[in-house]
């Protein structure tokens, strides 16, 4: 296996990146990471973030963005090609998710999302949490009857969530192959009340999870919503577990 660069979600430091953006991206850096996933851009202008991110040697992966239409779809598209990332992620709540007319009906507005970004070279994609896995329609969770719904439509898995609402992490990591080319790594007791670990910490089969991936992801990407420890710790060791374990590639 060839592993894959790894990533940080900013979501996962926000409230550091909101007080101090250029010191948090540095500390990101020195830990090895090779790139970030944008979740919004603090109050800067794609053009700054881009000679920030440069100067620290850190890539753009991906974006958490609203939904592509054609409204927005000039910001979107500019906005990508400023930072250089190719991935666009959008998600949606557990309302969305309910009954399988309504998952069918967002699965429509995902594919005329990936329909748009298409001819600009850009893809779509959608985030999962534990509630696209929490309950079947014939059989299927709601994650699968949007995938199949929307073929043009990649998955960016979640795989904490994935475990959370009671999938089979690595099951849905090899039925999606080459359809999940970043993979959200977080780690914990996979219940949605008590907070997160370090990757490595909790209960998630890593080297399974990763292992049914194979060569396919682009992206490894470390998301700790909220841990109890030290964040920049509980990142340095999620860094260290899966870097050191060749389960991820890094810069250190």
């Amino acid at each position: 296996m060839n592993p894959a660069p790894i990533s940080l979600q900013l979501f996962s430091v926000r409230d550091l990146a909101k007080a101090d953006l250029a010191g948090t991206l540095k500390k990101i850096s020195d830990l090895g990471y090779i790139g970030v996933e944008l979740a919004g851009m603090y109050g800067r202008p794609p053009a700054e973030l881009r000679a920030l991110l440069d100067d620290l040697g850190l890539v753009v992966c991906s974006t958490h963005a609203p939904l592509p239409t054609e409204e927005n779809l000039e910001e979107v598209v500019e906005t990508a090609r400023i930072l250089g990332y190719t991935f666009h992620v959008s998600g949606w709540g557990p309302a969305q998710f309910e009954t399988l007319e309504s998952t069918l009906e967002h699965a429509k507005l995902a594919q005329k999302a990936a329909a748009l970004l298409k001819p600009y070279g850009l893809r779509f994609g959608i985030h999962n949490h534990w509630w696209e896995f929490d309950h079947q329609f014939d059989g299927k969770y709601p994650h699968e009857v949007l995938m199949e719904a929307a073929p043009d439509v990649f998955a960016e898995l979640d795989t904490y969530w994935a475990k959370t609402g009671g999938a089979d992490p690595a099951a849905q990591v090899a039925k999606l192959g080459a359809r999940a080319p970043l993979l959200h790594i977080k780690d914990g007791p996979a219940n949605k009340e008590e907070a997160m670990t370090a990757v490595g910490q909790g209960l998630l089969d890593w080297p399974a999870i990763i292992g049914a991936a194979g060569d396919e992801p682009a992206w490894l990407i470390v998301e700790l919503d909220r841990c109890d420890t030290d964040m920049m710790q509980a990142l340095a060791d999620s860094y260290a577990y899966l870097v050191g374990n060749g389960l991820a590639r890094g810069r250190k």
